[in-house]
């Protein structure tokens, strides 16, 4: 069966940005709701973005430590598809906020120096035994600030059995996505600050290079 790595394009706030990640093949594009983000967008200018999305592209809503009032008006106003919890969200509080707004959700996890293996995996099977809109953990490194760090965490903490699972995040950038994928061989990769000119502007020529990369990674797994 031939490997094909999901990408994510992540914290997008213009229309010619999303334009250019989905022009070059992006699975799913993340818009950014936390207020205190460089690339935070209001439920209308989201709304607006996400109108011009083609179909079969996921739209996914970044929030940190919302309550469900508000996710309920921001996703009515804005459509996202996706759910993606950035805080300090428990799993009672993940699944309430996805039971109110009948959307799935990936959970982010910030790896730090005394994170384990057997930490991401138990993180993992609480969250599935919590709700059946749990789509999987996304992996990032710890960092003081909430959202995306910038930062590479030591992959090799991931346990093989759950990489296939796991959206993969932190530091990536075009010059490291082949041996991302090569190594951790993750089920999807997401970037944000690594494809971009500066915070909240995305560069359609990194965007297009770092996806080339991880389609090269997964052309030569394919033919190991």
């Amino acid at each position: 069966m031939s490997h094909r790595t999901r990408i994510k394009i992540c914290g997008l706030t213009r229309a010619q940005d999303v334009r250019a990640a989905v022009e070059a093949g992006a699975d799913a594009l993340g818009f950014v709701f936390y207020p205190k983000s460089p690339r935070y967008v209001t439920p209308s200018q989201a709304a607006a973005l996400i109108a011009t999305v083609p179909p079969f592209v996921t739209t996914v809503g970044l929030f940190v430590n919302a309550e469900a009032a508000q996710l309920q008006e921001i996703v009515a106003e804005a459509p996202v598809s996706l759910l993606q919890f950035h805080g300090d969200e428990t799993v009672e509080h993940s699944v309430a906020l996805a039971a109110a707004v009948n959307r799935p959700f990936i959970r982010a996890m910030r790896i730090g120096n005394t994170t384990l293996a057997a930490d991401l995996i138990e993180y993992a099977q609480a969250y599935a035994a919590g709700s059946h809109l749990f789509s999987g953990l996304l992996l990032d490194t710890l960092v003081e600030a909430y959202g995306g760090s910038g930062k590479v965490f030591d992959w090799s903490l991931i346990p093989k059995e759950l990489a296939p699972q796991v959206v993969l995040s932190g530091g990536l950038s075009v010059h490291n996505a082949t041996d991302a994928v090569r190594r951790v061989r993750p089920f999807a990769v997401d970037i944000s600050s690594g494809v971009e000119q500066e915070k909240g502007i995305k560069d359609a020529a990194k965007i297009r290079a770092f996806i080339a990369a991880i389609r090269q990674a997964d052309a030569d797994l394919n033919e190991l």
